[in-house]
């Protein structure tokens, strides 16, 4: 039943990224807002074929800790739901990602057009640059930047490696940094084609101050987002 319920899953998601290119794509020449509202849309439409289909659901947490405004924050990454919900619970999110998948279609159509912040891993310092200047500017214009500090998605309860650009940008904005717990993995997990019932969670956490030095950060950074991923294990994990 998982398998085929998996496979119906991938239809609906994959069918519903292809309708919506097709008969939304209009919006491309629109405004920034509407562009954005397709974006939505199309996740609600995820996340509706994931409950119905599959029998998962996705729960968030720590809403008075949720950023409304201009904001930084840095999540867990565990799978492409972590991409795909918080274009439900955020205002106007801003993903940091990476380059190539700004050449794909719809996705990379829309990323392109609501200034998602493409970052080229093989340029290293320069990359680093480009990518907190571009955080800067979307700061300005009162997003969310979302970053995976991790730069790649690892299983449930299983710690990342840090990358040092989430501290280039948080020294560069000067702004306080709010980290996401997440537990996605059990449902959506990183790599095949299988979905689980169960429920995904998100979970903000107390902000980070602005100010502290970089090793400071990226030893809190790192030790709030991990233990608070790990509590969200269900208690089987």
């Amino acid at each position: 039943m998982t398998a085929l319920r998996s496979a119906l899953f991938s239809a609906w998601l994959y069918g519903s990224m292809a309708l919506f290119a097709v008969l939304l794509s209009p919006a491309l020449l629109m405004s920034h807002n509407a562009a954005m509202s397709v974006i939505r849309w199309w996740a609600s439409c995820v996340l509706l074929g994931l409950r119905w289909i599959v029998g998962a659901r996705v729960e968030v947490r720590g809403l008075d800790h949720r950023p409304t405004g201009a904001a930084l924050v840095a999540a867990k990454h565990q799978g492409m739901l972590d991409i795909v919900a918080p274009f439900t619970f955020l205002p106007d999110p801003c993903f940091v990602m990476k380059k190539e998948l700004m050449g794909l279609p719809f996705i990379g159509w829309f990323a392109r057009k609501t200034k998602m912040i493409p970052v080229d891993r093989s340029a290293h310092a320069a990359a680093l640059r480009d990518m907190a200047t571009q955080a800067r500017a979307r700061l300005a214009e009162g997003r969310q930047i979302v970053i995976f500090p991790e730069g790649t998605r690892t299983r449930p309860g299983e710690p990342g490696v840090y990358k040092p650009g989430v501290a280039a940008i948080y020294r560069d904005l000067g702004e306080s940094c709010t980290p996401m717990a997440v537990y996605s993995g059990g449902v959506w997990p990183a790599s095949g084609l299988t979905r689980r019932a169960g429920t995904a969670v998100f979970e903000f956490l107390p902000p980070i101050p602005a100010g502290l030095k970089r090793i400071d950060f990226m030893r809190e950074v790192e030790a709030r987002i991990e233990a608070g991923s790990t509590a969200l294990l269900p208690p089987h994990s």
